[in-house]
């Protein structure tokens, strides 16, 4: 795959997220899957598919610029995202995903976002 087939794959898992689209979360992300929230809290596959499926976690999803480094096996995006939830809340942060290749198949291994200072310039300037 190339750099843009991941940006489009990521595109379409966080898209997923916001639907709510279970099967498709759980085709796209690894068993060991796991996210670090802004707070710097872990969600395991397990318990982030869970608090999905219980109501509506994410209200909307823009990415900014994506950048993507590619290795045999392996590939990083990070990006400047805005993740509204259903609170009205808005977190704009940098986002980085791993995806790794298993059974044949890329799937979301890692998340992170850590937030940006309310003062921060538009990362997507930067990128």
């Amino acid at each position: 795959m190339q750099a843009d087939d991941f940006r489009t794959l990521e595109r379409r898992r966080t898209q997923a997220l916001v639907d709510r689209d279970l099967p498709l979360i759980e085709r796209l992300h690894a068993p060991d899957y796991q996210l670090i929230t802004p707070a710097g809290r872990v969600f395991s596959r397990a318990r982030d598919l869970a608090a999905i499926a219980e109501a509506p976690f994410y209200a909307g999803w823009t990415h900014g610029a994506m950048q993507v480094r590619l290795a045999p096996g392996m590939a990083l995006l990070r990006y400047p995202a805005t993740i509204t939830f259903p609170s009205g809340k808005v977190v704009r942060c940098w986002h980085t995903d791993s995806y790794e290749v298993i059974d044949g198949d890329w799937l979301a291994m890692w998340s992170q976002a850590t937030p940006l200072p309310a003062d921060a310039d538009d990362p997507a300037q930067d990128a």
